[in-house]
């Protein structure tokens, strides 16, 4: 017989917990209501804040659900999550600090995911909460937009090494996978990267905000209290996860790209803002440290991925003064606004401002396309902190691109997103249309981020489609109209006139032709039973860009038209609807049975 001690859940959530009584509320609750099987593990690592007292009376009240493992003398973080884990029942595992909280449907998704593709570790969306906001551990930007059922490590799986995610349990124990308890920082690091290297499928879970980390002035757990402080003992602990990652990947690219990120995140990073808070005795080890890191690990193809940071910052390793001057000019405070922005001509004026505090450096505009990853640099013309740039949209490839401004100096490039103030609100000017292509201006709704739609990928392009007349030509309906994108002439963009028929979606496209810079004319016919509405399709450098035809004058459409075609009769016509004036055309079929049957109803009952 089963009992309760040998009932599988679906997940246990293994806690972190020290002195983090003021956000435990929130973390436990959003736990308890996650929609799944599930166990909450709690280790309390000697708290004196009150953390014990509530820990108990949740567990009080919720048994057989929270357990909670009480230690009165403070540890390493490995050593507390190997406890966690020793004492685990469920399919999956899901890692969680005390003074953090779940999204609402986290866990749900994130199994669900799980089980339909098999997952040994599913990535679900870590948000940061609060103003600069997150732990002192080093955690990038969450690397998805969209779910996905599969992913590799080059996707950007390899990116997030926190151990904030879901893992399976068997994955775990078939290759004895625990968190390293030599290590007093990067543990989770470690355990991560090992477990990486022996995922059969990776999936993320990316459009549910799953774990919230939560700023707090006391660090709240263990692993915030030591991580990230020290570079020193950052560089000596990245050692393990480097081991550990190449036992697993063979040398070659994906070994290189894999390399890259720890050089890249974990390892030249110490060269930055942790250098110059360095004492000078401190800053010669970690150039040391570096340097060691650097003959053991740093290949040719690490340093093909290098971007210009990285490459100078291995050059002049021994040059420490040169690394301070690097790490000042990446960290000093960078301020600029977006000021103006109007077309000349066929050309978009963008004005700003832009000061690198302590350093003047070349100012340009970098304009970066956004699934391409293209990138266009930008000439300037500047004045002290003010500067003025000239953007020829027409040159640009179909794409959405953002606009950033650059400062260059030491051979550094500091890049930032140009933006502009909320107050005064700034409006992005109108859509202009030149040598068959669109361009939309326009600023992000939450942070006025200056971007450019070329081709209308994700703006609506601004148009108009008038009927200017739609007469009888034996059977076919001639339509002849004029169009503009904007305000101005669009005719050299018209593709098709599309017919949609509007009960089952079925379309017709019928050529098109340009008879003058604004006018067009086309010819319908052929049509199938059913109320059919016309609109133009134009090619504006992106997306086929529709716009319904509209009727100005509806009493000059010419009249129905009626034919028999053997023993169909045929009557088709153009109206515009009632609503919006647009362009229709309805088209009914009869046969002598059908006509018979409409004359008899009018006759009635004799």
């Amino acid at each position: 017989m089963e009992t309760e001690s040998d009932h599988q859940v679906d997940v246990s959530v293994l806690v972190l917990a020290r002195n983090c009584r003021a956000h435990l509320d929130r973390c436990l609750t959003s736990l308890l209501v996650q929609r799944v099987d599930k166990e909450i593990v709690v280790v309390d690592d000697g708290s004196s804040d009150g953390t014990r007292d509530l820990l108990d009376l949740y567990a009080a009240h919720h048994p057989g659900v929270i357990r909670v493992i009480h230690r009165d003398r403070r540890g390493v973080p490995a050593r507390l999550r190997n406890r966690a884990l020793a004492e685990a029942r469920g399919r999956y595992v899901f890692f969680c600090d005390g003074g953090d909280h779940l999204g609402p449907d986290a866990l749900r998704r994130m199994v669900a995911t799980a089980d339909a593709n098999t997952s040994d570790i599913v990535l679900g969306k870590i948000v940061r909460r609060g103003r600069g906001a997150g732990h002192l551990v080093r955690l990038p930007e969450f690397a998805f937009r969209d779910d996905a059922d599969v992913v590799g490590l080059l996707d950007g799986a390899y990116e997030s090494l926190s151990c904030f995610k879901l893992f399976r349990r068997s994955s775990l124990e078939r290759h004895r996978i625990r968190f390293d308890e030599t290590l007093t920082t990067g543990d989770d690091l470690a355990f991560s990267v090992h477990a990486y290297c022996h995922a059969g499928v990776i999936s993320v879970v990316a459009d549910h905000d799953c774990y919230h980390l939560v700023r707090r002035r006391d660090g709240g757990v263990p692993m915030a209290e030591t991580a990230g402080r020290d570079p020193l003992a950052w560089l000596r602990m990245i050692r393990t996860p480097l081991e550990l990652m190449a036992g697993h990947i063979p040398p070659g690219p994906l070994r290189d790209h894999l390399l890259l990120r720890h050089f890249k995140l974990d390892v030249l990073a110490q060269l930055g803002a942790p250098f110059l808070a360095a004492c000078e005795a401190a800053r010669e080890k970690i150039v040391m440290e570096v340097a060691d890191i650097c003959a053991e690990w740093l290949t040719d193809g690490v340093r093909d991925l290098f971007g210009d940071l990285e490459r100078l910052r291995v050059a002049s390793l021994d040059d420490v003064d040169r690394l301070v001057r690097l790490a000042r000019v990446e960290t000093a405070p960078m301020r600029h606004r977006l000021l103006g922005l109007d077309w000349i001509g066929g050309r978009l004026e963008v004005s700003g401002s832009v000061s690198l505090a302590g350093f003047d450096g070349e100012v340009c505009l970098v304009l970066r396309e956004r699934t391409a990853q293209g990138e266009r640099r930008v000439p300037v013309t500047r004045i002290a902190d003010r500067f003025g740039a000239m953007i020829e949209v027409t040159s640009l490839p179909s794409g959405i691109w953002d606009v950033h401004v650059a400062v260059e100096c030491e051979g550094v490039r500091r890049l930032a997103r140009l933006r502009a103030d909320r107050d005064p609100v700034m409006v992005a000017p109108a859509a202009r249309f030149s040598s068959g292509v669109v361009a939309v201006p326009f600023l992000t709704r939450s942070q006025g981020y200056l971007g450019l739609d070329v081709g209308g990928h994700l703006l609506r392009v601004p148009g108009a489609v008038r009927l200017a007349r739609a007469e009888w030509a034996g059977r076919r309906l001639r339509v002849e109209g004029q169009v503009h994108v904007g305000s101005t002439p669009g005719a050299v963009a018209v593709r098709h006139l599309v017919w949609r028929e509007r009960a089952s979606g079925r379309e017709r496209r019928q050529p098109v032709v340009a008879t003058g810079s604004h006018t067009f004319v086309a010819s319908a016919g052929g049509f199938s039973a059913g109320t059919w509405d016309a609109y133009l399709e134009l090619d504006v450098g992106g997306p086929p860009a529709r716009f319904p035809v509209k009727v100005d004058r509806p009493e000059e459409l010419d009249g129905t038209m009626r034919w028999w075609s053997g023993l169909m009769r045929w009557t088709v016509r153009p109206y515009a609807t009632s609503v919006n004036r647009r362009l229709s055309t309805s088209v009914h079929v009869s046969t002598p049975f059908t006509l018979l049957g409409s004359a008899m109803r009018k006759l009635g009952p004799s």
